[in-house]
């Protein structure tokens, strides 16, 4: 596979970001052996958005040539208050329920669970003797408003009161991708300060810049607090309203029931003839379509069409933009495809080894 090839993995979607192109491909062209990593707060149950979306980026890095690595947060975990905010209970969340879902979410999207490294955060710590002595070389290089506004990558607005562990939070995300001798920081758009951060700060402490990858939110379920929205504003309100495990109703879980998949689907919020903003749409697009093979069929009466099968996403689109696909049809056909999709991440968590850590995790207070 030839540089170019590498680099259409990289950026196929859901990719929305590289930072920065020339720098990746210069890696590439010097046959560089690449170390990936996404951190994962250890915050719940894990939803469409975290698993699918991002093993499907792994899957494309894997075959790019490149070390994959998922980073369980634990430390990140804690300092945010997280399940509880114990940490014995975090780590072995961590380690057990969480590793196995994103390792079936990374097998549903076409990677191979097999060949990713996945690390505890407390273990990294432990063994690097130099780790904390970079937290705070990270941060020297960093101002009290800059932190301040970084915050946001762990879930928290600006304005919001914090207390001091939680500000050590983003410099100790830079921190780790150091740790770890990164060349390919992962995470989703919203966590891009933090890589930004990191790629500025490393050539300050003598270290080689990360290229970041940053790919797309998966729109929650949900309809937007104001509705309909001025076109100038619709780039705010996608990353507004992303999914989100806190808000139950606008997620879908690796592991919930055909049912379950079904009844939160057919309540989404799905606007007739819209295609700028569609939940619905964005999940066919985003995790359906992504297999160049998959299809979704709409089995309907003859008086409204009859049943009709979608081959890819533009027939898809263009026939609900029309108006010759009714939401309610979107919706089921969609539905479907998402239970299919994730048949392979429920027999795993039906399994009695797998099932005890879902039920461990229901039985934890889990912090919004």
């Amino acid at each position: 596979m030839d540089t170019s090839e590498k680099l259409g993995l990289v950026l196929r979607p859901p990719t929305e970001e590289l930072l920065i192109r020339d720098d990746l491909k210069k890696l590439f062209n010097e046959g560089r052996t690449i170390d990936h990593y996404i951190g994962f707060e250890i915050s719940g149950f894990i939803h469409l958005g975290t698993g699918l979306v991002a093993g499907a980026k792994i899957a494309d890095f894997q075959k790019a040539g490149i070390n994959c690595k998922v980073f369980l947060a634990d430390w990140h975990a804690w300092i945010n208050n997280k399940l509880g905010g114990e940490i014995d209970t975090i780590r072995r969340i961590a380690t057990g329920y969480f590793k196995e879902g994103m390792s079936i979410s990374i097998k549903v999207m076409g990677g191979d669970p097999e060949k990713v490294d996945f690390v505890l955060g407390s273990d990294v710590y432990e063994e690097n003797q130099n780790y904390w002595a970079n937290v705070i070389n990270v941060s020297k290089n960093l101002t009290l408003a800059r932190v301040r506004k970084s915050i946001t990558i762990m879930g928290r607005q600006q304005q919001e009161d914090v207390n001091f562990a939680q500000l050590i939070y983003p410099p100790m995300q830079v921190a780790d991708i150091f740790a770890q001798d990164i060349l390919l920081a992962h995470s989703g758009i919203d966590q891009r300060k933090a890589h930004v951060i990191a790629r500025e700060v490393a050539p300050k402490i003598g270290r080689e810049k990360p290229v970041a990858v940053h790919h797309k939110l998966l729109l929650g379920l949900t309809q937007p607090p104001i509705w309909p929205v001025e076109k100038d504003k619709l780039k705010e309100l996608l990353s507004q309203m992303k999914m989100s495990k806190s808000v139950p109703k606008s997620a879908v879980f690796i592991h919930d029931t055909p049912e379950e998949i079904r009844d939160k689907l057919n309540k989404a919020f799905c606007p007739a003839k819209n295609i700028e903003f569609n939940p619905v749409l964005d999940w066919a697009d985003t995790l359906v379509y992504r297999d160049s093979e998959a299809e979704i069929e709409i089995k309907r009466p003859e008086k409204y069409g009859g049943n009709v099968t979608y081959y890819d996403y533009e027939s898809l689109s263009s026939d609900f933009a029309s108006g010759n696909l009714h939401p309610m049809d979107l919706k089921k056909g969609v539905a479907e495809s998402i239970v299919s999709l994730l048949e392979p991440a429920r027999e795993k968590f039906n399994k009695p080894k797998y099932s005890k850590m879902l039920e461990e995790l229901r039985s934890v207070k889990i912090t919004r």
